[in-house]
């Protein structure tokens, strides 16, 4: 059930104990509820987001984004000529004097994402830009988040020595072949994704979605595919039945969100299942009001599956049959529902077998 309010409030939901009782799969989810959530899926697998009202876990642990106070925001711009040359600029900065990298920044205090990304490649490389689509997102827990955007030139001319500044000393486009000072070869990495978007989309184009959310938050689609090809989602049931949210640690990565949820609902399966977060369907972020709206909403496709051997002793692969159902929630908070729309369900399957999605990395 989708909930829209102005700005984001979260608030915890009692954690209740693991129950000794097990609640099968489909219970308690009426046919009205079924659509509702059916179509709140259909919505957010084409791109769109709803609003981050409830938190069911971890909140307790966690606390409102505040840029420069907790949180660290970078915006990354990986850009290309007709020639499929890279746009690089040469640092100023004396810890990396005259090195090359992409055009890239912290996001500012009431800066959108897309903001923040124009204002750093105008600074850096003298262009205007037009953001594509999020490439990829790079993390360190939720304190330290890179977004990696593919762009393209709108207006603007090249910054040249002339116009060299704090900023940046001047820029150029790299063929990626000749010899060239990095100041880090991580950016390797993000202009091989870029050239490959850029060649053959793997994925819609998506851009952050201007939704506000105080916390820093997973939303969990976790998906189990059964035997003949049937799937069930994981929800919470109050005040309705809902995907999950959890809230980012700062000891963890961003998405063992997915994990806390799982470890919940289902304590007793946890070590012989596993947790795969498949990629971001999309972001949410606003900015607009310091340490109120400084949060993001990653929503993402997460797949449980069995956790068994894939050789024998021999080195053999070994097939294992498709399990009837998921394993029982143990929780009452939670609840397993059968997807019905074929459509949807055709579309969950595709999508947990060659998932068309923007990865999330960490980098602990």
């Amino acid at each position: 059930m989708r909930h829209s309010i102005p700005v984001c409030w979260l608030q915890t939901s009692h954690t209740s104990q693991s129950s000794s009782v097990c609640f099968p799969a489909g219970m308690e989810v009426t046919a009205q509820e079924r659509q509702q959530v059916e179509e709140q899926v259909e919505q957010l697998l084409s791109g769109q987001g709803s609003e981050v009202s409830l938190c069911d876990v971890g909140l307790e642990l966690s606390k409102p984004a505040t840029l420069r106070k907790n949180v660290t925001y970078i915006v990354c711009g990986v850009i290309f000529n007709d020639q499929e040359e890279v746009l690089m600029v040469q640092e100023a900065k004396p810890d990396c004097y005259k090195q090359w990298y992409l055009p890239a920044g912290r996001v500012e205090v009431g800066e959108s994402l897309q903001e923040a990304l124009r204002r750093e490649v105008k600074e850096e490389a003298g262009f205007d830009c037009q953001p594509i689509t999020l490439l990829l997102i790079q993390e360190q827990g939720p304190q330290w988040i890179r977004f990696i955007f593919l762009a393209r030139i709108t207006g603007g001319s090249i910054k040249t020595l002339t116009a060299a500044d704090q900023e940046s000393l001047q820029a150029s486009w790299w063929d990626r072949q000749s010899p060239l000072a990095l100041r880090g070869r991580d950016i390797l990495r993000l202009i091989e994704y870029g050239l490959r978007y850029h060649r053959n989309p793997w994925h819609p184009a998506s851009l952050p979605l201007d939704l506000s959310c105080r916390h820093i938050v997973q939303r969990v689609l976790l998906v189990f595919v059964g035997a003949d090809k049937r799937i069930w989602i994981l929800l919470i049931r109050a005040p309705g039945p809902h995907l999950p949210t959890a809230a980012a640690l700062k000891t963890h990565a961003v998405t063992w969100g997915a994990n806390m949820v799982v470890q919940e609902a289902l304590p007793a399966s946890y070590y012989d299942h596993d947790v795969n977060t498949l990629g971001v369907i999309s972001l949410q972020h606003n900015g607009r009001q310091h340490g109120r709206t400084d949060g993001v909403c990653f929503n993402t496709l997460v797949a449980l599956a069995p956790d068994r051997p894939q050789r024998d002793e021999d080195g053999l692969e070994v097939e294992w049959p498709a399990p009837a159902a998921p394993p029982p929630v143990e929780n009452p908070r939670y609840v397993w529902m059968e997807v019905q729309e074929p459509a949807l369900r055709d579309k969950l399957l595709q999508e947990t077998e060659k998932p068309s999605l923007f990865p999330i990395q960490s980098l602990y």
